[in-house]
């Protein structure tokens, strides 16, 4: 996992721009009228996000269009699976504890 994914991440108004851009592509004009941010530092967090790839930018004229790109979602889900893996074991034996404690002894 890319630290510099994590650490663009970590910042609330760079992981409200990236709930944004689930939805759709938008310029950085659309993005700081949404999240109520003056221009100026709308693009200094794109900057951030761009650098760390996780947003790229089509230039249409004089406007430029982000948009996420997915391979930093994917390494981030890979990294997280081997964790779900084990939370899931975790849960599956404290449900095995709980279920003695209650006397329903069940094999799986």
């Amino acid at each position: 996992m890319d630290i510099n994914v994590m650490s663009a991440l970590a910042e609330p108004t760079r992981m409200q721009i990236v709930e944004l851009l689930r939805e759709c592509p938008l310029t950085v004009g659309e993005i700081a009228e949404r999240l109520q941010l003056r221009q100026p530092q709308a693009s200094k967090h794109l900057r951030v996000l761009s650098e760390a790839g996780i947003v790229e930018a089509e230039v249409d004229a004089n406007r430029r269009i982000y948009r996420l790109r997915p391979d930093p979602f994917r390494e981030l889900d890979k990294w997280l699976a081997n964790y779900r893996v084990i939370w899931e074991q975790r849960f599956d034996r404290l449900d095995d504890y709980l279920q003695k404690l209650q006397g329903k002894d069940t094999k799986k």
